[in-house]
């Protein structure tokens, strides 16, 4: 009972964490509208009804039935077409979406807004608005990550001994030890588990990424200096050569490459570790990669998807995953009784990195995300200063609401890979070890 009421908890504490999430991303939006003098008549977090909202100034502030979202409503959002009308009506399903989002722009046009129109302001304050709310995201999981990074830690691999491999074996045959294989030289030289390397061939070591290197490049005899139950001794033994797994530019394995390197035949120990300032910037760096990479990657992910929801498959480790998913492993995260502290950072690292992926997808430059209208403005402001180049009429403004039928496809397309992902975590979800 007590396991479930902290899965219920962590479920919750997510949610939470989404809501404040989508509630900053559209104060970044509302705070830089407002100052940029743009009339916004509604601030929502969620979608559906509306369950709660009040009127401050002139904007209705709320929260909805959905958490799923969230939005302002700017005023003017399209300019007029090219007739000066802001509502035509046409035969054409695809001019209808056209002037169908360009009449929505206008429907709470009130007596003084000529000026206080979105698209009346330069394009790099449009751009601006429109970048404020993902960079919100993007500075909550930059002081999320640093805060889990330099408070709690992160798992690294110690100096302190874990297990001594009995003999030599090429790591590329992944077997046990036989009678004919010889000892290894972290055996011979008594090294037992629990012992804390300190100082290899004399000079003092601290972290395992310097050990390791330093003992592949060794050969012959060696001393090692452990500290054993708060004692030091200086024990000695023969590096021999050993075929094992090759590294790569950052010093992590790469799977399936080996070479021939000096061994000595022991795993390290893994330890929650505090980085330091620098070492969390370029872990953030890893993670910021990471997470370019799997966007760009999300389309091969369908097949997988789909198999896992509707055929039975297994669900990969590295399967994307919708609210729903992440809201399950946070309450999972809860669920597994780990210390207070790593508990934290788990969860606190969940919604890091929904706040990564938030910034991420809102920079893809298609309509209706935000880096869709923020291209829009770029390609605004080019045009009108090339027209002054080569002295020629202002074009005026770029006309966004001509790409509204794209939108529509693309918009069609996220619900679809949503509604399949909202699927696979309820059906078949990833689960953590």
């Amino acid at each position: 009972m007590t396991q479930f009421l902290l899965t219920v908890l962590g479920i919750v504490i997510f949610f939470v964490g989404l809501l404040v999430s989508i509630a900053l991303h559209e104060l970044g939006h509302l705070s830089f509208a407002k100052l940029f003098r743009i009339r916004v008549p509604q601030y929502m977090v969620g979608f559906g009804p509306t369950i709660f909202s009040r009127h401050k100034g002139e904007t209705e502030y709320g929260i909805k039935a959905i958490p799923l979202g969230g939005y302002i409503r700017m005023i003017g959002m399209f300019p007029p077409g090219a007739d000066g009308r802001i509502e035509a009506r046409s035969t054409s399903p695809w001019r209808g979406m056209i002037e169908d989002a360009r009449s929505a722009a206008y429907e709470e046009l009130k007596p003084g807004d000529e000026e206080r129109l979105f698209y009346t302001r330069k394009p790099w304050k449009r751009f601006v608005v429109m970048f404020a709310g993902p960079f919100m995201n993007l500075i909550i999981a930059f002081v999320l990550f640093l805060g889990v990074f330099m408070v709690i830690g992160q798992n690294k691999q110690t100096t302190t001994v874990d297990n001594v491999v009995p003999c030599v074996v090429s790591q590329s045959e992944d077997r046990a030890c036989r009678d004919s294989d010889p000892p290894s030289p972290a055996k011979a030289a008594g090294l037992k588990k629990g012992d804390r390397i300190v100082a290899f061939q004399g000079q003092p070591v601290t972290d395992w990424a310097a050990l390791s290197d330093r003992i592949r490049a060794s050969r012959g005899e060696v001393s090692i200096t452990v500290d054993r139950a708060g004692k030091q001794q200086v024990l000695t033994t023969t590096v021999g050569t050993n075929k094992v797994l090759k590294k790569d530019a950052d010093g992590n394995p790469v799977k399936g490459e080996y070479v021939e390197a000096g061994y000595l035949g022991f795993g390290p120990g893994v330890a929650i570790t505090p980085l330091t300032f620098g070492e969390s910037i370029d872990q953030m760096g890893v993670m910021f990669q990471s997470g370019v990479d799997s966007l760009i990657a999300l389309p091969s992910k369908v097949p997988d998807l789909w198999n896992a929801a509707f055929n039975g498959e297994e669900r990969k480790s590295d399967s994307p995953m919708g609210v729903v998913g992440a809201a399950r492993v946070g309450g999972e995260i809860m669920g597994l009784g780990l210390p207070t502290d790593t508990t934290i950072g788990f969860m606190l690292t969940l919604v890091a990195g929904f706040n990564l992926s938030l910034f991420l997808f809102n920079m893809l430059p298609l309509l209706p995300l935000d880096g869709g209208h923020m291209v829009g403005a770029l390609w605004e402001s080019l045009r009108r200063n090339l027209a002054k180049v080569f002295k020629r009429p202002d074009p005026g403004p770029f006309d966004v609401a001509r790409l509204m039928p794209v939108a529509y496809v693309v918009a069609g397309i996220f619900i679809c890979f949503t509604v399949l992902v909202l699927i696979a975590d309820v059906v078949n979800p990833v689960r953590i070890s």
